[in-house]
């Protein structure tokens, strides 16, 4: 399938070269070592004129140890302008890169929840790394390409003019063919390299999920059907590197052939200028040299199109991200510390392109010192009710209010700030302990504060037997500590926060029956005086909630204490005797 030209190429490399200003001395630096290292080698093409006159012809000896030494200045010139030049591009192209990198995770972190349930975690990867890469390449490495052999083309040109310029105008019937043929190989590469990176992109993904899921692709036998589909991702990756690289091979080989055919022209036109009197060896082997460095520097302006494309599709990518629209943030009211008076009013929620509402006409509302637990069969919309407090997602109807004003009244910051989360899925980072549980704008707190949150979750009885007890690194991921431990960290972090409204999605679900008892002791001892929510897969975990939700496709289906559910014969009475029919079955046997 092909695809389009979205966009111009010029009016993304325009902007794109909008993140080099910062960098604008450097450029301008490197700009100066690039028309000293152009003109020092116009001047040595010059330069042999009159060595081959005057050494070989005129057998000056009085120049024979001036005009070498000459040359050898020339280079030397020409070396540290070439050094200053690749100094200062590099150094702007790898701060162009760190300023987009920076830029991008900014505006990832700015996105709405929804950005994350459509687009993978590896895609975004690549736009920080490679995408960030490639276009540090085409903001700096493709120009500084493009200048040199720029430069070096107008120099020789201008040798060229210089010695013989009815040979050179007679030449110049080659620059339209040659200037058609590389815009023609710059939107073959355009067009193929957004391909080949979108294919990247999907073989990450890929290789992603299949590592990620390594213990279910062994158990069910999978080696083989994701081999099978890493292969023809590989497969279809390859042939489009493989059509990036035909048209570099075939437009540097034509380039080279015209080239030839210019090469041969000048000796015929040179010929006959010599023979007519107007042009001596030395200026022949002059134009000569001129037309051989022609050459190699109008190949290597045709080779720079594959990173110059690829770096304009790498924008593209990475522009899509700057530009897309951020969260919704226009509350003007602060707000230190809420009562956590949380109320639903009609809510209804929507996945974009889903004809099925997520949620329909939610109401109800939570009080402080309260517990309010979520259930209902999968996919009945109790992820999508808790992201709508802190307002990853927004609803499509209705309000939700917190202390009787509407969220979106509230900055976002502050209403984050009033939200403390225990999840399943346990999030740490790749740092200490302390770390870890002071964490964000928790990092000012002091070691005490700290040492009380680790003693109310339960956590000071590992922690204190780590090697280097609240500072220890717990890897990435917290991967050296337990799932109990992990998940007593999370509780620490939440404790130290003292969040005036706890989102619970069953914290204890996945542990073992003395971790789960620790984690439920530490969490008893953080719910008093919260308004809590809690997600609920195991119903035995909510009988003293103070209220339960059953969700039911998206409705409240039913609302009131454990009791008075069970006593209704509801969906929850059916869902309650669905969990424990098969202990109880079990425990017959």
């Amino acid at each position: 399938m092909n695809t389009p030209d979205r966009t111009p190429a010029w009016p993304i490399y325009r902007r794109l070269v909008g993140f080099a200003q910062p960098y604008r001395p450097l450029l301008l630096l490197a700009l100066a070592g690039m028309l000293i290292e152009a003109a020092a080698g116009s001047a040595f093409m010059k330069l042999m004129e009159p060595v081959v006159n005057e050494t070989f012809i005129s057998r000056n000896t009085e120049l024979s140890l001036i005009l070498p030494m000459t040359i050898v200045g020339l280079f030397v010139v020409r070396g540290i302008a070439g050094y200053v030049t690749d100094v200062c591009m590099g150094r702007s192209a790898r701060s162009i890169a760190r300023d987009l990198r920076v830029r991008v995770l900014g505006k990832y972190l700015r996105l709405p929840g929804l950005r994350f349930d459509s687009e993978p975690v590896p895609a975004m990867l690549i736009r920080l790394g490679s995408d960030s890469d490639q276009v540090a390449n085409a903001a700096v490495d493709a120009a500084k390409v493009m200048l040199q052999q720029s430069l070096q083309i107008l120099g020789a040109l201008a040798v060229m003019l210089w010695t013989s310029w009815q040979v050179t105008i007679a030449i110049l019937v080659m620059a339209p063919p040659l200037a058609f043929l590389m815009d023609r190989v710059a939107k073959r590469y355009r067009r193929f390299s957004h391909r080949v990176q979108e294919s990247g992109a999907r073989l990450m993904q890929a290789a992603d999920q299949t590592l990620n899921n390594q213990q279910e692709v062994k158990i069910y036998g999978a080696q083989a059907t994701e081999m099978a589909r890493y292969g023809a991702l590989a497969d279809e990756n390859l042939r489009l590197a493989m059509k990036v690289e035909s048209t570099r091979s075939i437009s540097s080989a034509v380039v080279q052939l015209m080239g030839a055919v210019g090469l041969a022209l000048l000796l015929f036109l040179a010929g006959r200028e010599a023979m007519a009197g107007r042009l001596s060896a030395g200026g022949f082997v002059s134009l000569m040299m001129s037309m051989m460095a022609m050459i190699p520097a109008l190949k290597q302006l045709t080779n720079v199109q594959n990173m110059l494309q690829k770096g304009i599709v790498s924008a593209e990518r990475l522009f899509a991200v700057i530009d897309a629209e951020e969260e919704r943030d226009d509350g003007a009211s602060a707000l230190e510390r809420a009562r956590g008076v949380l109320e639903f009013r009609g809510v209804d929620a929507r996945y974009p392109g889903q004809t099925q509402a997520a949620l329909q006409g939610i109401s109800f509302v939570a009080r402080p010192g309260t517990v309010t637990a979520i259930v209902g069969r999968s996919g009945s919309g109790k992820s999508t009710l808790i992201k709508l407090i802190p307002r990853f997602y927004e609803p499509e109807a209705g309000e939700i209010l917190l202390d009787g004003r509407p969220l979106a009244e509230y900055r976002l910051t502050d209403l984050r700030r009033q939200i403390a989360l225990v999840g399943q899925q346990v999030m740490l980072f790749d740092g200490s302990v302390a770390a870890n549980v002071a964490y964000g704008e928790l990092e000012s707190a002091d070691r005490d504060r700290i040492r009380s949150a680790l003693d109310a979750a339960n956590a000071s009885e590992f922690v204190d037997k780590l090697a280097d007890g609240a500072d220890t690194g717990i890897g990435s991921k917290g991967g050296r500590l337990s799932g109990g431990q992990r998940q007593r960290l999370v509780i620490a972090r939440a404790i130290l926060k003292d969040a005036p409204i706890l989102i619970l999605d069953e914290a204890t679900a996945a542990l073992d029956n003395e971790s789960e008892r620790l984690v439920q002791d530490a969490l008893n001892r953080l719910m008093p005086d919260r308004t809590t929510l809690v997600i609920a897969h195991r119903l035995s975990t909510i009988e003293h909630a103070d209220q339960v939700l059953v969700l039911d496709e998206g409705r409240l289906a039913e609302q009131g204490t454990h009791a008075e559910l069970l006593a209704r014969d509801g969906l929850y009475a059916h869902l309650h005797r669905m969990q424990f029919r098969e202990p109880s079955e079990t425990g017959a046997a």
